[in-house]
């Protein structure tokens, strides 16, 4: 049936109309030798799954889905399509927000979440490597008892090389820094199946000078220049001492205004996070909370018993200064993980807002002095838009994002959300920043490259995806 399927595909055409001649039974019987039979699938509902991420961005399924089980398996198989001229497409976890992994040209989705041993642990040096099916969660629930933590969390509990793919950050980057700060080493299938260890096979410095920096051009690549299998992290000591707060403003500008002060006091806050005063109520609303629905501050301290306290009580006396309301304090595991939990279901929480809703959830950065107006800004925009959008963000590294729930159906709606995404982004560029801090480009911000980078720099990064991906198979359709 499968064979019958592919060879009824072999007629249809890509969007930008070249024929699947890969599309044979010699090629998929290929596929089945090198990952066997189990691990290769046509069906319709595991395309369907791995046609899309956690964004608004449509459906557009692979032709086939394979599940290596190790990189000898993945560098064979894409040799296998590079031969014949079938795109790859990587899948992680699928919790991107920008279509990621959406098939637009079909081709060749390489799930990689059977590959998922940590392959090896240093504790002195602080380092581990892993494969791509180990997530997050995953790999801190494993070094539970060695008193070491991977700290970047961008919420769900995405795959650690995904992570590394798409550059990703969250709530502890302001003291901990992104997963650019955090990858050491990553092995790389390359499109022609060649295997790439971008600092050097088995090597984990703290740093090094020698020649470019392989490492740092995969992470944020977005599956557009190789596969990732194996990355080299960098871990940290769990603090002796944890406290969380909330603590609630008047206004919005009261709340970035600390957040800067806090941030200027030079106190060494762990996460700092901001949510306006309608992601409050949808968050009370979804995780059963009751905290006032007004412009918040979510913060973590970390550090010794006496430092933590001393981080405190100085940023107690900022919140006081711009008219906060007393902190609520969580220092129990418990009650830290349960404050956190209600951060990280800011998503489905916003969704809730209008139940059989899509959402979009889209964001921006900018350097720390221009927050506040570019937020003001923001929430004006929202506001005259009439349109559902929490704002919640990073605000520590002036990174926030609008989520945005519409009726996809409702040309009108739609097409206003799609406006203000437009002008967010620009309203970004125009103040020094980015079209996005951590979500990547994807399918929906390419147009914003030449703008932000440059042509100069964008002819560079064409370059290089030229260089590495000559037949434009890797992820095809996805940032340039």
């Amino acid at each position: 049936m499968a064979l019958r399927w592919a060879l009824g595909c072999a007629a249809r055409s890509y969007s930008q109309g070249a024929v699947k001649n890969w599309l044979t039974e010699d090629f998929f019987d290929t596929l089945r030798t090198v990952a066997g039979s189990s691990n290769v699938s046509t069906a319709t509902a595991v395309r369907e799954q791995h046609g899309h991420d956690e964004s608004m961005h449509r459906c557009h399924p692979p032709d086939i889905v394979v599940w290596p089980q190790n990189v000898e398996q993945v560098s064979m198989l894409a040799t296998a399509c590079y031969d014949r001229g079938a795109p790859i497409i990587p899948f992680g976890t699928g919790t991107g927000l920008e279509g990621g992994v959406n098939a637009v040209q079909g081709g060749v989705c390489f799930d990689l979440t059977q590959m998922n041993q940590i392959s090896e642990l240093n504790t002195e040096d602080f380092t581990v490597t892993v494969e791509p099916g180990v997530t997050r969660k995953a790999l801190n629930s494993f070094l539970r008892d060695t008193g070491l933590w991977f700290p970047v969390d961008p919420g769900a509990d995405a795959s650690l090389c995904g992570m590394a793919a798409t550059g990703a950050s969250g709530t502890n980057a302001v003291r901990y820094g992104t997963m650019c700060q955090n990858v050491l080493n990553l092995q790389v299938v390359l499109p022609d199946g060649r295997v790439l260890h971008t600092a050097g096979q088995g090597r984990r410095p703290r740093k090094s000078a020698a020649g470019y920096h392989l490492t740092g051009l995969f992470v944020g690549s977005e599956g557009t220049l190789g596969l990732i299998t194996q990355a080299t992290l960098r871990l940290h000591g769990i603090p002796e001492a944890t406290v969380a707060a909330v603590c609630a403003f008047p206004t919005m500008q009261a709340a970035v205004d600390s957040t800067i002060q806090v941030l200027q006091a030079g106190i060494p806050v762990a996460r700092i996070e901001f949510l306006d005063d309608v992601m409050m109520g949808a968050c009370n609303r979804y995780s059963g909370l009751t905290y006032a629905e007004l412009p918040t501050l979510f913060l973590e301290f970390h550090g010794s018993e006496h430092s933590v306290k001393e981080q405190v009580q100085a940023a107690g006396e900022i919140v006081q200064e711009n008219g906060g309301a007393d902190f609520v304090w969580a220092r129990e595991s418990e009650a830290r993980n349960q404050l956190w939990t209600a951060r990280h279901n800011a998503w489905y929480a916003a969704l809730a807002l209008r139940p059989g809703q899509k959402g979009y959830s889209t964001d921006v950065c900018v350097p720390i002095s221009h927050l506040p107006a570019v937020l003001l800004e923001t929430k004006e925009d929202l506001l005259a838009s009439k349109l559902t959008g929490p704002i919640v963000g990073h605000v520590g590294d002036g990174n926030f994002h609008c989520l945005l729930i519409f009726d996809p159906e409702d040309a009108d709606e739609h097409r206003g959300v799609m406006e203000f995404a437009e002008r967010l982004g620009r309203r970004a560029l125009a103040r020094n920043g980015t079209c996005t801090g951590e979500h990547g480009v994807g399918l929906g911000k390419r147009h914003f490259l030449q703008e932000e980078l440059g042509e100069v720099a964008l002819s560079t990064m064409h370059q290089i995806k030229a260089a590495l991906d000559p037949k434009n198979l890797m992820n095809p359709g996805k940032v340039l």
